[in-house]
């Protein structure tokens, strides 16, 4: 099944589906976890695209390709890879705010609010005029036409939406739009020469990735990149929200810069670091980091041959191409936990969340893929390239891949074993202490991925490239 996922994404490279079976499989198929959908299987897939894509640019290098091989164990694990942190042997803590949730509404509809960034829950509780408590939440939200709350808490700024079946989300604007749309676009921008690979050791030794995104998906990305060798920034302003946990899971092999593009002399920072870049990954909004001066056209024009990569919730067609949105928020408008619930019913009644980030992971994953694949391209004919998806695309992805039996369901386990956990984790010292993390998945026979650098905490470095080797 996992190669019949990977088969699925190849139109995206132009490549051959026969391939897909050129990638080792092992260590089963779904369900791995306590969900009708197929995350491990699309999870293994996505990554061994990455390991394929990989294994292109190192024959560009070498003349040489590389086997590639996937745990499908491991890639599940991944999938919900903050779970496993500890730092200096405690457990990094990785739950959500009290009040973030699914709550009935009036109508026996259920309502889903995302609190756990400051700005969202602030959001949510000026709509429903009540503190941040719980069962106040709950009492407010009894109060209200699920949809019209929807639209209240986007209208305050604020992410969320009413839960919806599968049939409900396939009958809305928005899905007819993402399902109208292919699961990656890898579109020509402009015209530059040819830019064969610089010297190294390393599949992406030389390649050098700006990452302008937040959360999860977007950074999996640029962490993925960097697990093959790329030299990667982050930049993030020190006045936006951030979990901090996150970067513990995200940041592997990243410097971390802050940046304030309200600012134009940080703008004209950032303008200078583009200029010697090859990608450039963003997940903001569509439009918002174009009105600052870096949308896709720009970036061409300002350093030709640039890999943009451009990544957002809902995509940028349809009616909500503008809405904030979330794995979660597309699990909850899009079916995925209607379905949840009605197979894996919670300590409370209602819609639920699958076990994993699939969405935020699966997209990331992609993100990157597309991104090795563009760079493919630029060696080979040159151009400026643009890499767009969006969660809701990858969510439509993920369902499209049809359900597990339900009688297959019975007894899943809910954990992975402490042996497994351990052979796949790895320890990295970091500024502020020994790291427990997961270790990169793909197994690829002459580069094996590794991080070069440990995560650091937001704003750690001054915005400036280091020298590349020689």
């Amino acid at each position: 099944m996992a190669n019949q996922a990977l088969r699925t994404i190849m139109p995206v490279a132009g490549w051959s589906e026969d391939r897909a079976g050129t990638v080792e499989f092992t260590a089963g198929t779904d369900p791995i976890l306590p969900t009708p959908f197929r995350i491990s299987e699309t999870g293994a897939a996505t990554l061994a695209a990455v390991g394929l894509a990989v294994s292109d640019l190192w024959e560009l290098r070498t003349g040489r390709r590389q086997e590639v091989a996937v745990d499908v164990r491991q890639a599940t694990a991944s999938l919900r890879s903050g779970t496993y942190l500890q730092m200096d042997g405690v457990r990094v803590p990785n739950g959500r705010n009290e009040v973030m949730g699914v709550y009935p509404a009036k109508h026996g509809r259920w309502s889903y609010l995302h609190c756990n960034f400051p700005n969202h829950r602030a959001a949510a509780l000026k709509v429903l005029g009540v503190a941040e408590d719980r069962a106040a939440v709950t009492k407010a939200v009894a109060q209200w036409d699920a949809l019209e709350l929807e639209e209240a808490i986007i209208a305050e700024k604020g992410a969320g939406g009413m839960v919806r079946t599968m049939a409900e989300w396939a009958q809305h604007p928005q899905g007819i739009a993402v399902a109208g749309l292919p699961l990656m676009e890898i579109i020509k921008i402009g015209d530059s020469p040819p830019e064969p690979l610089r010297k190294g050791d390393r599949p992406l030794s030389g390649i050098r990735v700006l990452d302008l995104t937040r959360v999860i998906a977007g950074p999996t990305c640029a962490r993925t990149l960097a697990e093959h060798g790329a030299d990667v920034m982050k930049i993030t302003g020190a006045h936006l929200p951030s979990l901090g946990r996150q970067e513990y899971d995200t940041g592997h092999g990243k410097l971390s810069a802050h940046l304030d593009l309200r600012e134009q002399k940080d703008v004209e920072i950032l303008r200078g670091l583009v200029r010697e870049t090859d990608v450039f990954s963003q997940g903001y909004r569509p439009g918002t980091i174009g009105s600052r001066g870096f949308s896709p056209e720009a970036l061409a024009q300002l350093r030709p041959g640039i890999i943009a990569v451009s990544m957002c919730a809902f995509s940028h067609a349809g009616p909500w191409a503008s809405r904030r949105g979330f794995d979660t928020v597309i699990q909850t408008v899009s079916g995925i936990t209607h379905r949840q619930g009605e197979l894996f019913p919670g300590a409370q009644p209602g819609p639920q969340f699958y076990p994993v980030s699939a969405i935020d992971f699966l997209t990331g994953y992609l993100m990157a893929f597309g991104a090795l694949v563009a760079l493919a391209r630029r060696a080979h004919e040159g151009g400026s390239w643009l890499v767009r998806t969006s969660l809701a695309q990858v969510g439509n992805w993920l369902v499209a891949r049809g359900q597990v039996p339900e009688a297959e369901l019975r007894d899943v386990a809910k954990e992975f074993t402490p042996a497994e956990l351990e052979r796949w984790s790895m320890t990295s010292v970091t500024p502020v202490g020994r790291l427990q993390h997961l270790a990169p998945v793909v197994r690829l026979s002459d580069t094996p991925p590794r991080w070069a650098r440990p995560t650091v905490p937001l704003g750690y470095h001054q915005p400036v490239w280091p020298a590349r080797a020689a």
